[in-house]
């Protein structure tokens, strides 16, 4: 069933909302002191794309400083181990606009940058997201258009930092059990657990690792033939 009462145009959503006009002096349109601290400090950023099939959003992690700022305009993202969807990358090359949000541990404020999406195998750019002796074959950039703090209110709504509001153990969805019925897997969760944490340990740092779900579907395909 389609929503219904929607908003279709800025004047009628303007009307729900008064935004203080010195909101927009916060905006800025380069990488500056501040915010080469919070990228450096930062273990984790998510990546929102367009592309022909919609809209996505990826999680990317790694040390401190995984991000690499390139100049007062630049910034670049070595590509990690993940799925291989590509869904990212191929966005990318249909659609470059890129908006990025950098989080800390512990800290309710975010940052965010807005920019134009490029892929890179630009063997300096590669060499300047190197870290603890991983160098990526391929990298993401981004032409920085906007950079700006976004407010702590949703991490200190949602208390996202403090260990006391996280659920236990045996109150957690379990990944495994999810992957197993969207993909109507007939093994086990405890397996898909197992091969998932093993995958995890071998190939953290390599950017074409095993996908053991992969494994068990082509597994599952083959016997049923």
């Amino acid at each position: 069933m389609p929503f219904t009462d929607t908003i279709d145009d800025v004047e009628t959503l303007r009307q729900h909302y008064f935004v203080n006009p010195t909101i927009g002096r916060k905006v800025i349109d380069h990488v500056d002191d501040g915010a080469r601290s919070f990228i450096a400090t930062s273990p984790f950023v998510v990546v929102a794309t367009t592309g022909p099939n919609g809209t996505d959003a990826s999680p990317r992690g790694g040390p401190p400083g995984f991000v690499a700022v390139l100049d007062d305009h630049r910034i670049a993202l070595g590509d990690l181990a993940g799925n291989r969807r590509l869904d990212t990358f191929e966005n990318v090359l249909a659609d470059p606009h890129v908006g990025l949000i950098f989080l800390i541990p512990g800290l309710g404020e975010t940052m965010r940058i807005n920019g134009r999406a490029s892929l890179t195998t630009d063997p300096e750019v590669l060499a300047a997201c190197a870290f603890e002796g991983f160098e990526p074959e391929v990298a993401l950039g981004v032409d920085v258009d906007e950079v700006y703090i976004h407010c702590a209110k949703a991490l200190r709504r949602s208390r996202l930092w403090d260990p006391t509001t996280w659920p236990d153990a045996d109150d957690r969805p379990r990944p495994a059990q999810i992957i197993k019925a969207h993909v109507k897997l007939d093994v086990s969760a405890d397996a898909i657990e197992a091969d998932l944490e093993k995958n995890y340990v071998e190939t953290i740092w390599e950017a074409g690792g095993i996908d053991p779900v992969a494994e068990h579907t082509a597994a599952a395909a083959a016997e049923s033939t």
